[in-house]
């Protein structure tokens, strides 16, 4: 068995448009084609060792055990693996349950599909899923528990943190996209202009001088001090001189601290003498040559946190720590801490585990204790000098506890240091009664502070922190959303994007939109190339001016990773023919039409799908689809137009006789235009624009776009090399013209050749080729297409061949010319500008070149040059 490739879904795909995170790995059995499991010995035996919790795999049989079942009946390796890969992502905290094993159109080939939580862990799987099923057939020995810790550690490494996790959730929840903008913890919420960012618990409303603050203890404390807030008696020290001369005043115990230190880092509590306090001075300079002198109050560890000033919740700290028995020894303790359920590696469960590290040495070294030291009965030994839940602390919710003025004096703090998400550290006998009585104090205002205490409390109540930060970044009737439209479909995608866009811009919008020949905000192209797939929308829909998308989605991008987006409002596709079949495992048209149908099936469900009746595939997408359906035609008397519109549907028709585009809706026809006098038809030409045209008038229509707008936004698109590049640029010479077009598929090839045979010319001319990646028949049918076409055909080549050689796609091209045409004139320049040149400089006079490009801006950019230089002679 062999992994040919593997890819990762993060959108709206082609196995399925509801589970987004998906690992698809395409795998060659090889041999083990011919072996089912139940034809190796001791396989069923072997992995119900290895993994005896996939007992709870079900599988198609949906009993427990149901997979084993199927094991010892007989299944082959690729579902085995798929099995495996969700198993090992369970045992590493990261459950998840949702695969498929498919052919992949060749004897042996299997597209094994998982979903995955974390990207990089999903990756590391599937490989390792396909050595542990070679060991298992072998009967080799793989260390298991060893790759889920690795799991777990990528995991830990990758994943967002809680606190941001849980801000995430919260956004999920309520419908609110989401991008990660880097490796860590900076996220964006929303799209576009309605964007908001967060990283960690700092969001893009948090005042950067509050966090200023709150990182220099100093500051925090003096401007607390000011308040009359209660804070502990203290000084800032750089020295052991300082040191000594603060204790002096201060008396033991005290607390050091680095200055602008967060998260418990460098700190040292409850310091009883000069030499624990040169350990902790030590300790702390590595983190700040500024340190905090303070006096230690005793008390518990309480922080409150504080979101958009209001208080929301209260947790009680505790520091880690062990219990006695006067029996076991300290080792034996914390062995027995970490075996609770609760406790997991990082930040996986409610709880983490206690590493013995150079603090907790330090503290057993001040007590004259090692990790052999047996703990006498109900003695209580602290392991940690903070309260942290990183390193291995609990927290006890006491929200519903808090004084009233202890509330007031919280809010008060966060307006006084100007922190919209704020975390107050507090040490108190307790928060039921005022700090003024009990003489506690504020120890420390944190910015970005920890949510994890309070989404999974040790004990008491879980709080739903997270949902007052959104609530603060999206207050009721704010949108974090902007209007997307998705165009997909064979041919027309492109056209049919710039012209929604440009009737979008018309009507004021600040539009970002993708196409195959670049990414485009507000008209200014921003990125050159094709820019059909899912980071080109990505790009649009993180740029901060953009308050509506229009985004071209071809097969390429959503076979590759999926849509750069989970939701649109209005979904388009134009058509589906043959194109690049036999590639990424769409081996039929329907199988492409599946690909193409991911783009209407992620519409909202109050959105619209606009589909072509024309088109057997396109219209059969309806059936599947939870939104509203728009449908368009070039047939009048259309059979499906007539039911959608009896049941008030609204549809865009075309009618030939009276060469009108109008709306229907219901039994209501509303008159767009007459299609000779858009633009974009020039002149009845290209009649076939039509169908590019009459999806995007119905767009501008559902958005609540005016008759009168629509139609001035279509005279004022004019097809040319800027506004439409390479969608039928035509040249006018002095003695002859020259078409420039994208065509490069037979349905293409097709509508192209309807309009060149309405051009009256002395001699028609072709400059064709053939794409690499499309199958033998769609190659030798561009040649008969083109034979029916021209007078004279010029043969060039790609700039990539795409997996097959020159004489190869030149000999079918020519086999489908010379079908169609024995005595046609074919000449073969390889190079794209070459042919150009030889047929501009060889036109005779009235002829009509057309030039179906591969690299469009190029030869668009040789075109104009040369007629410029025919223009100055």
């Amino acid at each position: 068995m062999k992994i040919l490739e593997i890819k990762v879904m993060k959108g709206p795909n082609y196995w399925s448009s509801r589970r987004h995170k998906l690992v698809v790995m395409l795998l060659d059995l090889e041999e083990m084609e011919q072996r089912p499991t139940n034809l190796i010995p001791g396989f069923h035996e072997r992995i119900m060792k290895m993994f005896p919790t996939m007992v709870s795999h079900r599988c198609s049989e949906d009993v427990e055990g149901g997979f084993f079942m199927r094991v010892k009946e007989g299944t082959w390796m690729g579902h085995v693996i798929e099995h495996i890969a969700l198993e090992l992502q369970t045992l590493a905290g990261m459950e998840t349950g949702f695969g498929r094993t498919r052919g992949a159109g060749k004897e042996g080939l299997y597209h094994v599909v998982f979903s995955y939580v974390e990207e990089e862990a999903g990756k590391a799987t599937a490989e390792a899923s396909v050595e542990i099923a070679k060991r298992l057939i072998t009967g080799e020995d793989f260390d298991v528990n060893s790759f889920i810790h690795e799991l777990r550690v990528i995991r830990e490494r990758v994943r967002l943190g809680p606190s941001t996790g849980s801000i995430v959730e919260e956004a999920i929840n309520r419908n609110i996209p989401w991008i990660r903008l880097n490796k860590n913890s900076l996220v964006q919420l929303g799209y576009g202009i309605n964007q908001r960012r967060i990283q960690a618990t700092v969001a893009s409303t948090t005042s950067n001088i509050a966090v200023e603050i709150a990182c220099d203890k100093e500051d925090t404390k003096n401007l607390l001090e000011a308040a009359e807030v209660p804070v502990p008696k203290g000084r800032i020290i750089y020295d052991e001189e300082d040191l000594k001369n603060a204790i002096d005043r201060i008396k033991y115990p005290i607390v050091l601290k680095p200055v602008n230190g967060n998260h418990g880092r460098g700190a040292t509590t409850n310091i009883q003498n000069w030499e624990s306090a040169l350990l902790a001075f030590e300790i702390a300079k590595k983190h700040s040559r500024a340190i905090i002198c303070e006096k230690f109050i005793t008390g518990y560890d309480f922080r409150l946190l504080v979101i958009n000033y209001k208080f929301i919740a209260a947790a009680k700290r505790t520091p880690a720590c062990v219990t006695g028995d006067g029996v076991s020894t300290l080792q034996q303790l914390i062995d027995q801490v970490n075996a609770d359920p609760r406790r997991g590696f990082g930040h996986e469960k409610v709880l983490t585990q206690i590493k013995v590290d150079a603090v907790t040495e330090k503290i057993l070294l001040d007590k004259e204790l090692t990790l052999d030291s047996v703990i006498p009965d109900k003695e209580i030994l602290y392991l940690k000098p903070t309260a942290n839940l990183s390193t291995g602390g609990t927290s006890t919710d006491v929200t519903d506890y808090v004084h009233p003025n202890n509330i007031f004096l919280a809010e008060r703090i966060a307006r006084i240091i100007g922190l919209d998400i704020c975390g107050i550290d507090i040490m108190a006998s307790d928060l039921s009664t005022p700090l003024e009585e009990n003489g506690g104090a504020i120890l420390e205002v944190n910015a970005a502070p920890g949510f994890r205490m309070h989404i999974d409390p040790s004990e008491g109540l879980a709080r739903n922190v997270a949902e007052p930060v959104i609530d603060m970044l999206y207050p009721p009737g704010t949108s974090a959303r902007i209007p997307i439209i998705a165009v997909g479909g064979t041919n027309g995608k492109t056209t049919t994007t710039r012209l929604t866009a440009h009737l979008v811009k018309s009507m004021g919008h600040k539009v970002g939109f993708t196409t195959s020949d670049g990414v485009y905000i507000q008209n200014q192209m921003m990125v050159r190339g094709d820019c059909t797939g899912p980071i080109s929308a990505e790009f649009v829909l993180k740029d901060p001016t953009v308050d509506f998308a229009v985004l071209e989605c071809a097969r390429g991008g959503i076979l590759r990773a999926g849509l750069g987006f989970h939701k649109c409002d209005i979904g388009i596709v134009t058509n589906v023919s043959a194109d690049h079949l036999g590639l990424s495992g769409i081996d039929t048209i329907e199988q492409l039409a599946r690909v193409k149908a991911v783009v209407v099936q992620s519409v909202l469900p109050d959105g619209y799908a606009i589909l072509n009746a024309d088109d057997d595939l396109v219209y059969k997408m309806k059936d599947d689809l939870s939104c509203h359906i728009a449908l368009f035609s070039m047939n009048p008397k259309s059979k499906r137009i007539k039911e959608h519109c009896d049941k008030n549907g609204i549809a865009a028709v075309y009618d030939e006789k009276s060469d009108m585009i109008y709306i229907q809706k219901g039994a209501w026809k509303i008159q767009i235009e007459k299609a000779h006098q858009i633009p974009l038809t020039q002149s009845g030409r290209a009649l076939f624009n039509v169908m590019n045209i009459m999806p995007a008038v119905l767009a501008g229509y559902l958005r609540g776009f005016t008759v009168v707008d629509i139609r001035q936004a279509l005279q004022t698109f004019i097809p040319s090399p800027a506004q439409t590049p390479g969608r039928m640029n035509l040249f006018q010479f002095r003695n002859f013209q020259v078409l420039a077009d994208y065509a490069h598929n037979p349905a293409g090839f097709a509508v192209l050749k309807a309009y060149v045979d309405k051009v009256e010319a002395s001699r028609k001319i072709g400059i064709i080729s053939g794409t690499g990646d499309r199958r033998d028949e769609d190659i030798r049918q561009l040649g008969e297409i083109a034979a029916e076409m021209f007078d004279e055909i010029i043969i060039r080549q790609d700039k990539h061949l795409r997996g097959r050689t020159e004489d190869n796609i030149i000999g079918l091209l020519k086999e489908g010319i010379f079908k169609v045409k024995q005595e046609i004139e074919v000449k073969v320049i390889l190079k794209e500008l070459e042919a150009i040149d030889y047929a501009v400089k060889n036109a005779p006079k009235d002829s009509f070149i057309v030039i179906c490009s591969d690299v469009v801006t190029d030869a668009l950019a040789h075109i104009q040059k040369m007629k410029n230089e025919e223009d100055t002679h």
